[in-house]
């Protein structure tokens, strides 16, 4: 098994995260990318005007499994900056946790008043990626 150590010794530059804010929440998207149903994720630009690394195209990141072990690499193959109540469904799909728009926007309007905050006008950040390696 690779560690995030190692990882970072042969890319310098690599960022890592987790996705959602749970244990639960994390294992099932992790398991949705592995399936290729998962190619875009989203956050509150506050997130990153904050301080969390800004997704760049070409740029490999390691998502990590709820305990800090790597889980998989992404690469970024697109960044876009659009408001909640403009996020399309061709993008909420291609996040891979519901069948719908309206699902999408149901659920991340919960994630996201649990995370700091709500607004349909709020500004996210819009990442598509392509996996490039499974750890597990």
């Amino acid at each position: 098994m690779v560690s995030l150590d190692d990882l970072k010794a042969r890319h310098p530059d690599l960022v890592s995260f987790r996705f959602g804010d749970g244990p639960e929440m994390s294992a099932e998207l992790l398991a949705l990318v592995r399936a290729g149903a998962k190619t875009a994720t989203c956050g509150a630009l506050r997130d990153f005007e904050a301080g969390e690394p800004m997704p760049v195209v070409g740029r490999r990141d390691v998502a990590l499994n709820w305990d800090g072990s790597p889980a998989l690499m992404i690469e970024t193959v697109e960044v876009t900056q659009r408001r909640f109540c403009d996020v399309d469904a061709g993008f909420a799909l291609a996040e891979g946790e519901n069948e719908t728009l309206e699902g999408w926007q149901a659920e991340h309007r919960r994630y996201f008043e649990r995370n700091g905050g709500w607004d349909p006008e709020m500004m996210l950040v819009c990442e598509r990626f392509r996996l490039v390696e499974d750890f597990a």
